[in-house]
């Protein structure tokens, strides 16, 4: 199999990278917030509660939560998106062929807070390079005499 992406493949590329910066934002996002959460909970024992006794929001004590807990909501939550963002990731290592140690590095994106802020930055940047090269080089050459 040759290395990079295939002419065929860059409009959907295109489309997956797309979905995939969303996904990078939504999932980062979802990350700080079970960050935020996971401090509540094993550092002062506290959940996020809504809609309970105490207001629409409010941290409760671990274990005497009345309504929804919404921790555990949020790490649901962020649980699916990240698998939604590797699928993505998936899709753009199989579609441009970069390296394994690529894939996991993305990857990390999900799971390291701010990481992937940055990936959706700079991940668009080396896929639109690859789709440049592959677009460079079906073009027709112009030959001069």
């Amino acid at each position: 199999m040759p290395a990079g992406p295939s002419l065929p493949d860059v409009p959907r590329i295109r489309t997956v990278l797309a979905v995939y910066r969303v996904s990078a934002m939504i999932t980062g996002f979802f990350l700080l917030g079970l960050v935020v959460m996971m401090v509540f909970r094993y550092g002062f024992h506290l959940d996020i509660e809504l809609g309970g006794p105490f207001g629409f929001l409010a941290l409760t004590q671990v274990g005497q939560l009345t309504a929804i807990n919404l921790s555990v909501v949020l790490l649901s939550v962020h649980g699916w998106l990240y698998v939604l963002y590797l699928a993505l990731d998936f899709m753009l290592w199989r579609m441009l062929r970069f390296s394994f140690f690529r894939f996991l590095w993305i990857a990390l994106g999900g799971v390291i807070p701010f990481l992937s802020f940055w990936f959706e930055y700079e991940v668009p940047k080396f896929v639109k390079a690859e789709i440049a090269k592959v677009e460079d080089a079906a073009s027709p050459v112009e030959v001069t005499a």
